[in-house]
C-alpha cells in the first residue's frame, strides 16, 4: 500500500513541474501515463531485488477477502505477460478506449488491439480448463 501512494505522489509531483506543458483536456491520460510508467518501473527494480512476486500479489489486490471466483481471475491475469495484463486491465477494468490505452502505454492503436485478443484468448482458454477441473 505505501508502494501505491508512493507512485501517486511522485506521478502529481511530476504533472505538478509540467502542468504548464500537458496539453488541456489530456490531463488524465499524462497522470494514468505517468502512475502505469512509475510502475513499470518499480516493477522492474523489485524483480532485479528478488520481491517481484510480493510486487505482483499486492498488485491486484481489490479486498482483504476473495470468492473463488477473484482468486482464479487473478491467477488467471497474473499468468499474462505485463504487457497484456495492463492492456486487459485498461479495457475491461477501467474502461479505456483503444487508442486511450495507446497513449497511456506507449504502443500503437493496433498492437494494443492484438494484446487484448491475445491476452483474452488465453484468459479464455486458462479459464475454460480451470472450469473442466472444478
Amino acid at each position: 500500500m505505501d508502494k501505491a501512494k508512493d507512485i501517486m505522489q511522485d506521478t502529481f509531483e511530476k504533472f505538478w513541474h509540467k502542468k504548464d506543458e500537458v496539453q488541456q483536456g489530456k490531463e488524465k491520460s499524462y497522470l494514468f501515463t505517468t502512475a502505469y510508467h512509475a510502475f513499470i518501473d518499480l516493477t522492474r527494480r523489485e524483480k532485479k531485488k528478488g520481491k517481484f512476486s510480493e510486487v505482483v500479489e499486492n498488485n491486484f489486490t481489490y479486498s482483504t477477502q476473495y470468492t473463488g471466483l477473484q482468486e482464479v481471475l487473478e491467477n488467471a491475469l497474473n499468468q499474462l505477460p505485463a504487457d497484456q495484463k495492463s492492456v486487459i486491465l485498461l479495457r475491461d477494468y477501467e474502461g479505456y478506449a483503444y487508442d486511450e490505452i495507446a497513449e497511456i502505454t506507449g504502443l500503437s492503436e493496433s498492437q494494443v488491439k492484438v494484446y487484448i485478443f491475445r491476452g483474452r484468448k488465453f484468459l479464455q482458454q486458462y479459464l475454460g480448463s480451470i472450469e473442466q477441473v472444478l
